[in-house]
């Protein structure tokens, strides 16, 4: 008599006292399991499944958890190109040994039933198994190594040369708190945008004359405040102002 059974998504052929590699089950070695899944009892009369056989039950003592062997990966090209290469994966198997058959009577036997581990961890196949590597710590952030006395004083020089540069230069004089009278539409000046505009107001620039009066000194002052060099000079802003101022008047 033999019996054919579904476990792990594949079909055996098995009979009695046959010892079969099949997916890992969950059980241990030692235990009694049983097979629900028959598909086809054959023997002197012969019964198939629709798709499984009414009754039937394949029981099965487990000789052992293990592994597979490793994979070969064949790769065929043309040209005498092909290549193989062992694969490091192997694949947990349990090895069982068939004891009986039973073609009625399986759902009431009280055998355990032959499932796949999935989840379930059994100690005997999980000390086999590859431990995963332990992610890598965070290096910690490296701290900005402290100023030498040397470099610090080397940026306090700096921070005084800045300030003496500014305080060199000429605030110029015509600079108001708020404009006298309407103020003058200084986005005529070429490069004057709108955002350009609130940042003169803001220094006191409301007025097409007060441009117009402006010398080299006041000319370096409100570019550094303007925070733009040579804009002043390279767009011609004083004689376009003159320009404007007189138009005004």
């Amino acid at each position: 008599m033999f019996a054919v059974i579904k476990t792990g998504g594949k079909q055996y052929k098995v009979a009695k006292d046959d010892t079969v590699m099949v997916e890992r089950l969950a059980a241990s070695a030692g235990e009694t399991v049983q097979f629900n899944d028959v598909l086809m009892v054959g023997g002197d009369s012969p019964t198939m499944g629709n798709p499984m056989v009414a009754g039937a039950g394949v029981q099965a003592e487990v000789v052992e958890q293990g592994k597979g062997p490793k994979t070969l990966d064949l790769k065929r090209r043309r040209r005498k190109h092909s290549s193989r290469r062992l694969k490091g994966h192997r694949q947990f198997l349990t090895t069982v040994k068939i004891t009986e058959i039973l073609t009625s009577g399986a759902d009431a036997s009280g055998v355990k039933a032959a499932i796949g581990s999935g989840g379930v961890e059994m100690p005997e196949v999980m000390a086999e198994a590859p431990k995963a590597k332990a992610a890598p710590k965070a290096k910690p952030a490296a701290e900005a190594p402290e100023a030498t006395p040397a470099e610090e004083a080397k940026t306090e020089s700096a921070k005084e040369t800045a300030a003496a540069e500014t305080a060199t230069l000429t605030r110029p004089s015509n600079l108001l708190d708020e404009a006298k009278g309407e103020a003058d539409d200084l986005t005529k000046i070429t490069g004057v945008g709108p955002k350009l505009k609130e940042k003169l107001n803001a220094n006191g620039v409301f007025h097409f004359w007060q441009i117009a009066e402006w010398g080299p000194e006041e000319i370096a002052f409100m570019d550094d405040q303007l925070s733009f060099k040579g804009r002043i000079e390279r767009d011609n802003w004083i004689e376009q102002a003159t320009t404007f101022a007189a138009e005004t008047e």
